[in-house]
């Protein structure tokens, strides 16, 4: 039998619940609803799902502490798409560095919902090897900074690690793939989120910001991510492979 993917929802508003799981259901997909937390997860302590839609704006634990929840427990592969009526650039961005595969901003018309879901599902099933956790762990050695694939942290000269949320990892991945090639906007997303970006859509620049804080570099003359105008960003270091020792 062919597997039909299984979306969980957990939104507090009824009238989305129902709109949402109506249309995704006349696309083919199972669905199951929650009405907060608490519903989501004596749910998950018994069964699993493909991805999770999950509202922000909720009573109790709002989406980002569930989210950060899922990220450190055994759903933290399920892919989570974000809800939010909020228009402030910041709570998307820590949507995405509690480690949020994507959102959409209410309103949204269900058929762009459904179109991020297969995109989302799309994606998380076809990345490439050197993506895949199970890969051989390297570290990409670029200026004074290793990347390790495997701890998904940075190492300064020194070798102290320093921590990267789930969307500055992605992010920074794409660009030591990447090295000296100036990459988009839309590239970025597309690589990063496997999405076009959306008007006023500043995400990305915000995680490069992020990012160039991770790495000491100065906003004004960056030494390592560049900022190309009318272009986009680039990793401006050559990068070097090697294989981590076991």
């Amino acid at each position: 039998m062919d597997h039909i993917d299984h979306i969980l929802i957990v939104d507090d508003d009824r009238e989305i619940r129902e709109l949402v799981s109506g249309y995704l259901k006349k696309n083919g997909l199972r669905v199951t609803v929650a009405v907060d937390g608490r519903h989501m997860r004596s749910f998950l302590e018994t069964d699993s799902v493909d991805l999770i839609v999950l509202d922000i704006m909720m009573p109790g634990d709002d989406g980002l502490v569930l989210c950060r929840e899922l990220r450190a427990g055994k759903h933290k592969a399920t892919p989570i798409l974000m809800l939010t009526a909020r228009t402030d650039e910041t709570d998307r961005i820590v949507g995405l560095e509690m480690g949020a595969d994507d959102y959409l901003a209410k309103p949204f018309a269900a058929r762009e919902l459904l179109a991020r879901i297969k995109a989302i599902l799309r994606r998380t099933r076809m990345l490439p090897p050197n993506l895949q956790i199970t890969e051989v762990g390297q570290l990409l050695t670029f200026g004074d900074w290793q990347l390790d694939t495997t701890g998904r942290h940075l190492l300064d000269r020194e070798g102290t690690a320093i921590a990267l949320s789930g969307a500055e990892y992605r992010l920074l991945r794409v660009f030591v793939d990447h090295p000296q090639r100036v990459l988009n906007r839309d590239q970025l997303l597309n690589l990063t989120q496997g999405r076009e970006a959306e008007l006023f859509d500043r995400s990305i620049d915000l995680l490069v910001s992020r990012l160039r804080q991770r790495l000491g570099d100065d906003a004004r003359e960056p030494a390592y991510i560049k900022t190309v105008r009318s272009e986009g960003y680039v990793l401006a270091m050559p990068v070097e492979i090697s294989e981590l020792r076991q």
